[in-house]
């Protein structure tokens, strides 16, 4: 199936590695051309030239979303870098695991300025180019969470939450200039970070990190966690001109794991 995206340009953050790296390959298949954004220079180098081996053009920018008084001008380098950006995909890292009482009013502020304030702020750059060209994909990639709150994730489910919120309201305000915003959330797909929250618990409960992940895998209708390449293919179809259709959505890419309906 042709998506209809050759020759657009993303702009797709966390792209070092994991679903942020997923997800760029998935759209570069598809001929975009894609800014990697990231703070780990030599993986966003190597996922470059990686991606530059499709055919498509590459951007590689270390970009801190914690630095709200740099969006402005990373935004003006990547589009001067591959043009106006079609597609933005916001994924940010996730916080430590913590509960959510007893925190310290400035760890919720820091979080919220680099996984909240900071996809808001450079949705609004690219949002009027998008709007002026009537073709824009705002995907935000969340978390479980959001749906059904992960115990010890506290700051992680609040803030989540709250982009879910604002994807919803935005998609209603921009839907007939031929702009989506979804959001997509993973269910317990195999990445560094998975593997990291793993451990976590396994150091919490006393517990084998090998029995912790065969219990949860075992736990998802699917038996296995996901792979990072499905995830990636759901954020590219949503990007499609097939999925013009489809906003103010939340998508599970989750092997039927989250309970709620």
């Amino acid at each position: 199936m042709d998506f209809g995206l050759n020759g657009k340009t993303a702009l797709v953050f966390g792209a070092s590695g994991g679903l942020g790296a997923a997800m760029a390959r998935a759209l570069a298949a598809e001929g975009v051309n894609v800014v990697l954004a990231a703070r780990n220079e030599a993986a966003l180098g190597a996922l470059a030239t990686e991606l530059a081996g499709l055919g498509v053009r590459t951007h590689a920018m270390r970009w801190d979303l914690a630095d709200l008084a740099g969006h402005d001008a990373q935004v003006a380098a990547a589009e001067a870098a591959l043009g106006p950006i079609d597609i933005l995909v916001n994924n940010t890292g996730g916080p430590p695991p913590t509960p959510a009482a007893g925190q310290d009013p400035q760890v919720w502020l820091a979080q919220f300025n680099a996984m909240v304030l900071s996809v808001i702020r450079i949705t609004d750059l690219v949002l009027p180019g998008m709007r002026a060209r009537k073709w824009g994909r705002i995907i935000t990639s969340a978390s479980s969470g959001v749906i059904a709150p992960i115990p010890n994730l506290g700051i992680s489910n609040t803030l989540r939450a709250s982009l879910v919120a604002w994807s919803k309201t935005l998609s209603r305000e921009v839907a007939r200039d031929g702009v989506t915003s979804n959001v997509i959330v993973p269910g317990r797909v195999a990445t560094d970070r998975i593997t990291f929250l793993d451990e976590q618990r396994a150091k919490r409960e006393g517990r084998d990190f090998d029995e912790i992940q065969r219990e949860s895998a075992a736990s998802i209708p699917a038996g296995r966690y996901g792979d990072p390449a499905e995830y990636g293919a759901a954020a590219a179809f949503l990007a499609s001109r097939q999925a013009s259709y489809i906003t103010g959505s939340v998508l599970r890419i989750d092997g039927g794991m989250i309970p709620n309906i």
